[in-house]
C-alpha cells in the first residue's frame, strides 16, 4: 500500500454539533490514537483515527487548512470537505505543540505537492510549443523594404501575408485560451508590409522589373518558411492530438485509481484496525516477555539457592559421616574407658588389699618393734644391772 503512518498520538476527539455549531460533540469515551498517514500514489497527507473499527476522523490536509491552538491542551481545525470542525484534547501542551508542527509541515508539504503538480500540468500543455513558433517565424516578416514603387503588385505581397496568416490562427491549432490571448500580437507584424507608398516616393517605373524579381524571390522565400510553418503546426496538430489521447488514458488511468485507492483506504482502515491489535499485542509480549526475564532471574536465583543447598547438603552429609566417624570413636573411647574403669576399680581392690597386707604387717612391725623395745629395755637393765 501507498498509504504509511508518519507521526502518530493519542488525544480525545471531539466534532463541532452541527445544528448549533457552537458546541462540541465527544466522538471518543477515551483517548485514542492520532496519526498523520502520507499517500504516495495521489501525494497527499491526512488525519485519521480510530475508535476500535470505526473512523472517527478521515481528514486531508489541504493549503488552505489552519490549525488553531484554542488553549493549552486543545487544538481545531476545519474541514470544508466533512464540512466539519475537528477538535482535539491532548493530556499535555508539548503533544500539542509537535502535533500543531507536523500539522504545518505537511500543510506546507501539500502546497509544494500541489505547486509541483500544477508544474507539471502546465510543462504537458502544448500552448508553449505553439508560441515559440511564432515568437521564432513571425520577426522574419519585417524584412519588407519599406520604400515600394507603386507598380508593385501589392496584391501577391497581400496573398504571401494572407498564407502566412492562416496556420497561425488559433483556431488551426487547437482554439484554447491560452492561444487566443496571443492572437492580438500578429497583426503587429502584419500591417507593415501592407502599408501604402507615400505619396512624396518617387516612381521607379524604370526599375519595377528588377522590383518585381526581388518580390517574387521576396514571395518564394515566404511560401517556403510557410510551408515549413504548415509542416510545424501539422505535427503540433498531431501531437496535441496525440497528447489529448494520452491525457485522456491518463485520466482514465487516475479513475481507476482513485477508485482502487478508495478501496485501499478501506482495506487501511481495516489494517489500521489491525496495525492497532498488533501494537496492543506487541504490548502484551513486551510485558509477558519482561515478565518472563524476571521469571527467568527468579529460576536463576532458585537454581543457585538449589547449588547453595547442594552444597549444605554434601556438607552436611561429610558432617554427618564425621559425626558417625566420631560417635564410632566415642563408642571406642567409651570401650575402652570401660575397660580403664573396670582396670581402675580392679587396681583399687588390689590397693585396698595392698593397703590391708601392709596394715597387717605394720600391726605385725609395730608387735615386733615393741617387742623389741622391750627387749632392748631388759637388756637395757640387764646391762645396768650387771654394771651394778
Amino acid at each position: 500500500m501507498g498509504e504509511q503512518p508518519i507521526f502518530s498520538t493519542r488525544a480525545h476527539v471531539f466534532q463541532i454539533d452541527p445544528t448549533t455549531k457552537k458546541n462540541w460533540v465527544p466522538t471518543s469515551k477515551h483517548a485514542v490514537t492520532v496519526s498523520y498517514f502520507y499517500d504516495s500514489t495521489r501525494n497527499v497527507y491526512r488525519i485519521i483515527s480510530l475508535d476500535g473499527s470505526k473512523a472517527i476522523i478521515n481528514s486531508t490536509i489541504t493549503p488552505n487548512m489552519t490549525f488553531t491552538k484554542t488553549s493549552q491542551k486543545f487544538g481545531q481545525w476545519a474541514d470544508s470537505r466533512a464540512n466539519t470542525v475537528y477538535g482535539l484534547g491532548f493530556s499535555s501542551e508539548n503533544n500539542l505543540l509537535k502535533f500543531a508542527e507536523k500539522f504545518a509541515e505537511f500543510k506546507e508539504a501539500a502546497r509544494l505537492a500541489k505547486e509541483k503538480s500544477q508544474e507539471k500540468m502546465e510543462l504537458t500543455s502544448t500552448p508553449s510549443q505553439v508560441a515559440a513558433v511564432k515568437k521564432n517565424v513571425l520577426p522574419v516578416l519585417p524584412k519588407v523594404p519599406p520604400k515600394v514603387p507603386p507598380k508593385v503588385p501589392v496584391r501577391k505581397k497581400e496573398s504571401a501575408t494572407g498564407d502566412l496568416q492562416s496556420p497561425l490562427t488559433p483556431e488551426s491549432i487547437n482554439g484554447t485560451d491560452d492561444e487566443r490571448g496571443t492572437t492580438p500580437e500578429t497583426p503587429q507584424y502584419l500591417p507593415e508590409p501592407r502599408a501604402e507608398p507615400s505619396q512624396n516616393q518617387l516612381p521607379f517605373s524604370h526599375s519595377s522589373s528588377s522590383i518585381n524579381k526581388h518580390w517574387e524571390a521576396e514571395l518564394a522565400a515566404l511560401k517556403g518558411n510557410n510551408a515549413k510553418l504548415t509542416a510545424a503546426l501539422l505535427e503540433s496538430t498531431a501531437n496535441v492530438k496525440q497528447w489529448k489521447q494520452q491525457l485522456a488514458a491518463y485520466q482514465e488511468e487516475a479513475e481507476r485509481l482513485h477508485t482502487h485507492v478508495t478501496e485501499l483506504e478501506c482495506v487501511s482502515g481495516q489494517m489500521t484496525v489491525i496495525k492497532s491489535q498488533k501494537t496492543e499485542l506487541n504490548q502484551t509480549i513486551e510485558e509477558l516477555e519482561s515478565a518472563l526475564k524476571s521469571k527467568e532471574e527468579e529460576l536463576e536465583r532458585l537454581k543457585e539457592e538449589v547449588e547453595s543447598a547442594n552444597e549444605f547438603q554434601t556438607q552436611k552429609e561429610s558432617l554427618t559421616q564425621k559425626l558417625q566417624e566420631t560417635e564410632e570413636r566415642n563408642q571406642m573411647l567409651e570401650a575402652q574407658l570401660v575397660e580403664l574403669e573396670q582396670r581402675l576399680e580392679g587396681s583399687q581392690l588390689e590397693r585396698e588389699a595392698f593397703r590391708k597386707s601392709l596394715r597387717t604387717l605394720l600391726e605385725l612391725l609395730d608387735g615386733k618393734i615393741f617387742e623389741l623395745t622391750e627387749l632392748r629395755d631388759s637388756l637395757a637393765r640387764l646391762i645396768e644391772g650387771s654394771s651394778s
